[in-house]
């Protein structure tokens, strides 16, 4: 237990926020003596797990527990299929580099997300065509209010656009300990319609690409047009990408004929940086804090001195902006402390 502590490198946007107590658990046990402890003190409490998704906006007055259970299992269940569980603590582009040495397949349109297995679920990462709902099958949990372990499917976790049980209702209310993933062997489904992909693998000069080519050209993209938080603070997609009924784009259309949009059924998603940029953030910088010059959708730590109110209030001034130009009101995908 430590007091007083920096969570500095403990967030990706690099925030120099404090919090009252700190404590790093690496098993089950720990964190119950942890919890225990929280419960007699009556502190709020704060898990961090890789940081890449959350903004602290001032000093957190409670404990602090950062989850670092590690540990990878897998288990065979067919000639083509095997059960792969990784507990909450793995780095989760770290995991995905361990499946594709291993040559199993589902993964790969994930590389380079930041963050640690244990937040996947949360938020039902996504990118390039794929979400994590495509290769789930269950995580186990630590319910808070019982003290006791349970187990989400597929169902119960409800997986919908950067959404689960555990931003809803459950939030608060539980932990998770592992991810389980059922991914593929050797008749792997190569996902390449989405985005560059395609196109960075003729710049590669692949023609029939394996899993791992698909991984590097992911990484490929993603390293070309994000910044690197470790270089420079930030947590990547800032703002979902938000999805309006399709009478509204339509009418947008009318106003706004370059607009894209990717429609599905009644309702159309469009590229929240797209509007981002047409509003004229992109490369902006107001005091520590920036839309990022290659991808508005994401915002940095400009100087590395920005508090998290001043990227919050910068956040909220793109919002405005982007309501007001085109009736659409941006929602922040990054969990605000």
């Amino acid at each position: 237990m430590q007091e007083n502590f920096s969570l500095k490198s403990h967030n990706t946007f690099g925030v120099d926020a404090r919090a009252r107590y700190f404590m790093e658990v690496h098993s089950k046990e720990e964190l119950i003596d942890a919890l225990n402890y929280s419960k007699t003190s009556t502190l709020p409490l704060l898990f961090l797990g890789g940081g890449s998704n959350i903004l602290l906006t001032t000093d957190f007055e409670g404990l602090a527990i950062k989850l670092g259970l590690e540990g990878i299992q897998e288990e065979f269940i067919s000639d083509n299929e095997v059960l792969v569980t990784a507990k909450a603590g793995e780095n989760w582009h770290e995991f995905v580099m361990f499946c594709l040495k291993k040559n199993y397949g589902g993964l790969e349109n994930l590389s380079l997300i930041p963050g640690n297995v244990g937040t996947s679920p949360m938020q039902n990462i996504g990118a390039y065509g794929t979400e994590i709902k495509d290769t789930f099958v269950s995580c186990t949990v630590l319910n808070l209010e019982k003290m006791q372990l349970e187990t989400f499917n597929l169902e119960q976790c409800r997986f919908g656009y950067r959404d689960s049980v555990f931003k809803q209702e459950g939030k608060g209310k539980y932990v998770i300990l592992d991810v389980t993933f059922k991914l593929t062997r050797k008749n792997h489904h190569i996902k390449t319609e989405y985005g560059a992909i395609q196109s960075e693998l003729q710049h590669l000069g692949i023609e029939n690409p394996t899993i791992q080519d698909v991984s590097q050209a992911v990484i490929n993209i993603r390293q070309s047009k994000l910044p690197n938080p470790k270089e420079i603070g930030n947590a990547g997609s800032f703002f979902k990408n938000p999805t309006i009924p399709l009478p509204q784009f339509e009418r947008l259309k009318e106003s706004f004929p370059q607009i894209p949009g990717y429609a599905n059924g009644d309702f159309v998603k469009v590229p929240a940086g797209w509007l981002i940029e047409q509003c004229g953030w992109k490369g902006k910088q107001i005091g520590n804090v920036a839309s990022h010059q290659l991808q508005a959708l994401v915002i940095i730590n400009a100087t590395g001195q920005a508090t998290g109110q001043e990227i919050f209030d910068f956040s909220t001034e793109i919002i405005n902006s982007v309501k007001e130009k085109f009736g659409i009101e941006l929602e922040r995908e990054v969990n605000i402390i």
